[in-house]
């Protein structure tokens, strides 16, 4: 390995980087320009917008201060937003969720009740 080593954490966000910008503006293969908020995928002529974003504790969220109910709305919120900066209808979600095993079920149970808050508006869309 290479005694050169540049630290992860010196890149910064990447949306703000030359090159990025760069890769953006040419490899996009869908007649939108690439953005940050989603990704389209043609899909034999009909188009699908799709997009995840991970919600780290201690960075996005503090459990010290939020609320279960508020995490589990947050978490699909952050995505829905991106599907309506794309000018997009979302109509389906899916959750990756890694959680220790200090949480018990009624826990659990308050994380998706903010989880369905917001689904329960996207279906009546």
């Amino acid at each position: 390995m290479s005694e050169n080593r540049t630290e992860i954490s010196s890149l910064g966000n990447l949306a703000d980087r030359a090159s990025y910008e760069e890769y953006r503006n040419t490899k996009c293969v869908h007649h939108r320009r690439c953005g940050d908020d989603a990704a389209v995928i043609d899909h034999f002529g009909k188009q699908t917008v799709i997009t995840t974003d991970l919600l780290i504790e201690g960075i996005h969220f503090d459990l010290i201060y939020t609320p279960l109910r508020h995490l589990g709305y947050k978490s699909v919120v952050v995505n829905l937003s991106d599907i309506y900066a794309m000018n997009a209808i979302p109509t389906q979600i899916t959750l990756s969720l890694g959680i220790s095993n200090r949480f018990s079920v009624e826990a659990l149970d308050e994380f998706y009740e903010g989880v369905y808050a917001p689904v329960k508006n996207m279906a009546s869309i």
